[in-house]
C-alpha cells in the first residue's frame, strides 16, 4: 500500500477528493490532507509519503515551492499537480520540475483513477528495481571473498593496468600501498597417510587459516588462494631486502607451524622483491619459479629464488659477460663487437667439458636472450628467416663453426632490421615535430620543451635527431617556417607588419623585422614592395 498526501486550501475540495476515491482497492492509503505548503511540508517529513497531490495557488506556499523543498527533503515522492485552466503557465513551470502529472480542475473521479494507476504502474517499477538492486547488493557482499582472491591472483598472474589496479585495491580495502611488493606462494608437499579420510580442501584451507593468521595481519599484506591450490601472500613495503628478510621470517614460521599443528609439510617458494604494482607479477613469477626447485631440493622447506638464481634485474636472468658484450652490440649496431663476442662464446664451449646437450642449451639461453632484446627494440621482422625456429634449427649443425657462422649471419640481420626499425620510428617522430610545427607555428610559447613533449622524447636527443633527419636545429626550422608563412602575408594580403608579426609567431614587431632582415637580406616593406608586382 502506498501513501499519499492531500494538499489544497480548499477544505471543500479535499474532502471531495478523499470521499470520492476508492483508495484501497487503487493500493493507496490517503494518510492525511493538509490546507497550505508548510503544512504539506512538515507532514511530508513526518508521514514520508510516496504520492503528493497538492493544487499550484495556495497561501504561503504554493504547489510550485512545495515541489522544489520536496524535491530536497522527499525525493522519493511522486508530486501531482491540480491546476485550473488560468494557471497553465504554472504548469509549464511544473513540468520543469519534473512533477509526475498534473491534472486540470475541476477533478473527475475517472481522471484522479487514471493518474493514480500510472503512478501505482510507476511505483511499482521502482519497488521491484529497488528490490533487484538489493538483491544484487546481498549477492556482491556474499561474493566479495571470492571476488577479491580472484582479483589478488590476476594481480600476480596477469597484466593489469596500474589505474585498474589501484581502483580495485582501495574497493576491496587491500592495505598494498608499496612502493615495494613481494610475493611467496605455499604449496602442498603430499598429505599424511593418516589424513587419508580428511577432506582435502578442508585441509588447505587450514593452511590458509595459518597464513592469514601469521602472514595476513602484517602491515601492508594480502593472503589469498589461487585456482591451483597454492596459497600466496603479497607483501608491501619500503626496500626490497627489508621484504625480503620479512618473507623469509615469515614463511618459515609458517611451514613450521603447518607441520605442527596439521601433520603434514609444505614448501614455500619466495620471489624476487620488485618495485610498483605491476612488480608483482613479476615477483609472483619467481615465487612460482622458487617452488619448481622443490623438484631438486626436496620439500618441508622455504626457498628463496635469489638463495638459487641470485639477484637479478628486472626479474631476468643476469648473461655471462660474453652474453652482455653481444646483446650491448646488437643494441648499439657495433658489427666488431658482435662478432668478437660470438667468437669468444663458442671459444669457450669448444674448450669446456660440457656435453653436447649441454653445448646446445648454452646457445639456446643465448638465443632466448636475443629474441628477448629484439622484441623490446622493436625488430617486428624475424632475423632467423620466415617459419623459423631457432632453438630446434640448431640441431640440423653438426660443428660449432656451423653454429658460429650461422649465429654471427644471424645477429648481423638482426642490427639490421633493429636499424631499420629505428630509422622508421625516428622518421615518424621527427614527422610528427614536423607537423606540429607547421600547425602551430603561430603560439609565440612554441618551444623545443613543448615540442618533446608532444612527441615524447629527451630534448637532447630530439635536437641530434632533428637536425640530422632534416639538416636544420629546431630554432632554424621553426623560423624557416614562420618567415615562409610571413612572406606569403607580405606577398598577397594588405596586413601591417605588425599584424603580419603576430600571425607569424612574434610578439614584438621590431624582433620581426630584424630577423626577416637578416634571414632575407630585405626589410619586410622591402620584401613587400619587391614582391606587389605579383599580386593577384
Amino acid at each position: 500500500m502506498y501513501k499519499i498526501l492531500l494538499v489544497d486550501d480548499e477544505a471543500g475540495v479535499r474532502e471531495s477528493i478523499r470521499r470520492r476515491i476508492a483508495w484501497e482497492e487503487h493500493g493507496f492509503d490517503c494518510v492525511g490532507d493538509c490546507e497550505n505548503g508548510f503544512e504539506a511540508l512538515e507532514a511530508a517529513e513526518r508521514l514520508m509519503p510516496d504520492v503528493v497531490l497538492t493544487d499550484i495557488n495556495m497561501p504561503f506556499m504554493d504547489g510550485l515551492e512545495l515541489t522544489r523543498r520536496l524535491a530536497e527533503r522527499c525525493p522519493h515522492a511522486k508530486v501531482i499537480i491540480l491546476t485550473g485552466y488560468d494557471d497553465f503557465d504554472y504548469a509549464q513551470k511544473a513540468v520543469k520540475l519534473k512533477v509526475m502529472d498534473f491534472i486540470l480542475k475541476p477533478i473527475t473521479s475517472s481522471e484522479l483513477t487514471a493518474v493514480l494507476q500510472k503512478v501505482r504502474g510507476e511505483l511499482d517499477a521502482e519497488k521491484l528495481r529497488r528490490e533487484d538492486f538489493d538483491l544484487l547488493k546481498r549477492q556482491l557482499h556474499e561474493s566479495l571473498p571470492l571476488l577479491k582472491e580472484r582479483f589478488l591472483e590476476r594481480l600476480v598472474s596477469a597484466d593489469i593496468g596500474q589505474r585498474e589496479a589501484e581502483e580495485r585495491l582501495a574497493y576491496f580495502g587491500l592495505p598494498l600501498a608499496g612502493p615495494d611488493f613481494l610475493v611467496f606462494a605455499a604449496d602442498v608437499d603430499r598429505f599424511a597417510e593418516s589424513h587419508a579420510e580428511t577432506d582435502h580442501e578442508l585441509l588447505r584451507f587450514a593452511i590458509y587459516n595459518i597464513m592469514q593468521e601469521i602472514a595476513g595481519q602484517e602491515t601492508g599484506a594480502a593472503v589469498f588462494r589461487t585456482r591451483e591450490e597454492k596459497i600466496v601472500c603479497i607483501l608491501s613495503g619500503q626496500g626490497g631486502d627489508p621484504l625480503l628478510e620479512r618473507a623469509q621470517q615469515l614463511a618459515e614460521e609458517i611451514r613450521r607451524a603447518v607441520e605442527s599443528y596439521l601433520r603434514f609439510t609444505v614448501t614455500l617458494g619466495i620471489g624476487m622483491p620488485e618495485t610498483g604494482l605491476k612488480g608483482i607479477r613479476s615477483s609472483g613469477r619467481s615465487a612460482l619459479a622458487a617452488l619448481d626447485y622443490r623438484f631438486m631440493l626436496g620439500g618441508n622447506r622455504v626457498i628463496s629464488i635469489m638463495d638459487i638464481e641470485g639477484r637479478r634485474e628486472s626479474g631476468e636472468a643476469l648473461p655471462s659477460a660474453w652474453e652482455k658484450e653481444l646483446l650491448v652490440g646488437i643494441k648499439t649496431g657495433t658489427r666488431e663487437e658482435v662478432r668478437k663476442a660470438i667468437t669468444n662464446i663458442v671459444s669457450h664451449l669448444k674448450t669446456s667439458n660440457l656435453s653436447i646437450s649441454q653445448c646446445y642449451l648454452r646457445i639456446q639461453k643465448i638465443l632466448i636472450s636475443l629474441m628477448h632484446a629484439l622484441d623490446e627494440l622493436g625488430g617486428e621482422a624475424e632475423p632467423f628467416g620466415d617459419g623459423a625456429n631457432p632453438l630446434t634449427d640448431i640441431y640440423t649443425f653438426k660443428t660449432l663453426e656451423e653454429i658460429e657462422g650461422w649465429l654471427h649471419d644471424t645477429c648481423l640481420r638482426a642490427i639490421g632490421r633493429i636499424a631499420e626499425a629505428r630509422n622508421d620510428l625516428a622518421e615518424s617522430q621527427i614527422g610528427r615535430a614536423e607537423a606540429y610545427i607547421k600547425e602551430n607555428y603561430q603560439q609565440q610559447e612554441l618551444t623545443l620543451k613543448t615540442i618533446c613533449q608532444e612527441v615524447h622524447m629527451s630534448s637532447s636527443y630530439f635536437s641530434a635527431l632533428f637536425k640530422q633527419q632534416t639538416g636544420r636545429t629546431f630554432v632554424e626550422y621553426l623560423t624557416a617556417v614562420r618567415l615562409e608563412k610571413a612572406k606569403e602575408l607580405l606577398k598577397f594580403t594588405d596586413l601591417k607588419t605588425y599584424e603580419i608579426a603576430a600571425r607569424a609567431g612574434y610578439a614584438d614587431p621590431h624582433y620581426f623585422s630584424v630577423l626577416f632582415k637578416k634571414t632575407t637580406g630585405e626589410t619586410p616593406s622591402e620584401y613587400r614592395q619587391k614582391t606587389a608586382v605579383e599580386k593577384p
